[in-house]
């Protein structure tokens, strides 16, 4: 019984890091996840980097066309920026 409630404090520490730091994080990827697979062309995205532009191709190995001002540029979905894509389809 003492070995368990010395233990106690150790796991729940444990606990409360899986439920505030591990746990929103994984559901932060799987939400990021979802994004990327969920682009499509002619969407109008602006990446990470504060590029603007609209989705020209899609290509099989999780790259994107971008067709911006100044011409096109080949990206990663994972440049794509979920938080400035949402803003930029809700106006």
């Amino acid at each position: 019984m003492e070995n368990i409630q010395q233990f106690l404090p150790i796991l729940l520490i444990f606990g409360v890091m899986y439920f505030l730091m591990i746990r929103p994080q994984q559901k932060r990827i799987k939400k990021e996840k979802e994004f990327e697979s969920s682009l499509k062309v002619g969407d109008k995205v602006i990446t990470k980097a504060g590029i603007h532009g609209r989705i020209s191709e899609i290509g099989a190995d999780e790259t994107v066309i971008l067709e911006t001002m100044a011409g096109k540029l080949k990206m990663e979905k994972a440049a794509i920026s979920l938080e400035m894509s949402q803003k930029v389809q809700k106006v």
